[in-house]
């Protein structure tokens, strides 16, 4: 298994033979309504070229941190997106012609190797968005993905899980409350799932972000306090958070 990090959410999975972009936020800025004002994220550094030879687009949510319409009006929309119901009417609107929309506890093959499933993930608004468990059929690796730190409880049911993306912060915002609840739910997701690695995603370094609600912006969490809770709680699990743009092959054991 082998993942490249471009910031935020945005990752690159390459899985038995397959590469799938997952929330890729790749170009321009991130803004939520252009409101750069408000917020307003850049990275330090470009990607360029983008990845190429995509098999699969997958999005979680159907807001701009996940479904960055710029990104996804660059890449190829003949790709194959999977997405939660709201990211499908995003790359719907932009013209990409296969589509799955999957709602929690849905799945889908791809390509004979690969099962999707969604699971829920973070509310937004009066909808649940989605979380993946993406397992290699071959020899039954599995990867967890959920970017805003609302595992369910159901996913104790597919334990182990060798490799967990979630984030490991807490962000919240006074009165609305938390945008990313890491810190509070890492280390029980550690605890369900036994992962041999877990890779914090949402909230990193590779990104610059301004804007007034980075005045109010509260985080708490950080790598080294999330990695002394799991010595604490005696997991072995291994925490990466690989440089922005390059990519990490992960070496596996067989989970029995």
């Amino acid at each position: 298994m082998r993942l490249t990090h471009f910031g935020a959410n945005s990752w690159l999975l390459e899985i038995d033979q397959q590469r799938i972009l997952i929330d890729p936020w790749l170009v321009g800025s991130l803004t939520f309504g252009n409101l750069d004002w408000l917020f307003k994220g850049d990275r330090p550094f470009t990607i360029d070229p983008l990845p190429d030879s995509i098999d699969l687009i997958l999005l979680s949510q159907g807001l701009p941190d996940h479904a960055h319409r710029p990104t996804l009006e660059q890449l190829d929309h003949a790709i194959p997106v999977v997405a939660s119901p709201s990211a499908a009417k995003v790359v719907k609107e932009l013209g990409y012609s296969q589509i799955t929309s999957l709602a929690p506890g849905q799945t889908i093959t791809v390509g004979d190797r690969l099962e999707i499933r969604a699971m829920p993930g973070a509310p937004i608004g009066l909808q649940c968005e989605n979380a993946y468990l993406i397992k290699q059929l071959t020899d039954g690796t599995t990867l967890y993905y959920e970017p805003h730190g609302f595992p369910p409880e159901e996913i104790k049911t597919y334990a182990p899980v060798d490799v967990v993306i979630s984030p490991i912060v807490n962000l919240a915002l006074p009165v609305v409350g938390p945008i990313l609840q890491g810190h509070n739910s890492a280390i029980h997701l550690a605890e369900w799932l036994k992962p041999q690695v877990f890779l914090p995603t949402a909230a990193d370094e590779a990104v610059q972000y301004e804007g007034i609600l980075i005045n109010i912006l509260k985080t708490v969490g950080s790598v080294e306090e999330f990695q002394a809770q799991l010595t604490q709680h005696n997991l072995s699990t291994q925490v990466i958070a690989p440089p922005p743009g390059e990519p990490i092959e992960l070496k596996l054991k067989q989970q029995v």
